[in-house]
């Protein structure tokens, strides 16, 4: 074949380091545009992006000109880099090392992006770890729990 076509959606899912709560309300749907640039601009389509003030979900379009890792690494660099640039609080935000990466056909997108949207709804009923631990048990990944969140030293 002469050209290359994809169409692959992959939702990721990441947590602040150590899961402290910084994400916060009045400055979050800021980051969400920032971080839509970042995706934007390195040639792949923000389908939705939410969370709650200690994890992001991102739904993405992904181009095949990248690798999951990278994507993940540019965005939480960058990120980093402005959330401390803008110093939204004393001390130095980081996100947590690792990432979760579930991939949906285009039938899946519109509970994914409901999910995505509707995270204050979810987390009412259960804890991050929980969900994570849930998403992973669902894709059927293999993992050790006491390595799945890295603890506080």
């Amino acid at each position: 074949m002469a050209n290359t076509y994809t169409q692959t959606y992959i939702h990721f899912v990441f947590a602040v380091k150590n899961r402290l709560g910084l994400i916060n309300k009045h400055w979050r749907e800021d980051l969400y545009k920032y971080i839509s640039g970042i995706i934007t601009n390195k040639g792949h389509k923000l389908i939705a992006i939410g969370g709650m003030d200690d994890h992001l979900h991102i739904l993405i379009g992904i181009s095949s000109n990248q690798s999951l890792s990278d994507i993940v690494s540019q965005i939480k660099r960058a990120s980093t880099l402005w959330i401390n640039g803008n110093k939204f609080f004393p001390g130095n935000f980081a996100w947590q090392e690792g990432y979760g990466a579930f991939s949906y056909g285009k039938s899946q997108l519109a509970d994914v992006i409901n999910y995505i949207f509707n995270q204050e709804q979810h987390h009412r009923k259960r804890t991050f770890r929980d969900e994570y631990l849930e998403f992973l048990k669902l894709y059927e990944i293999e993992f050790d729990e006491k390595y799945v969140f890295k603890i506080p030293e």
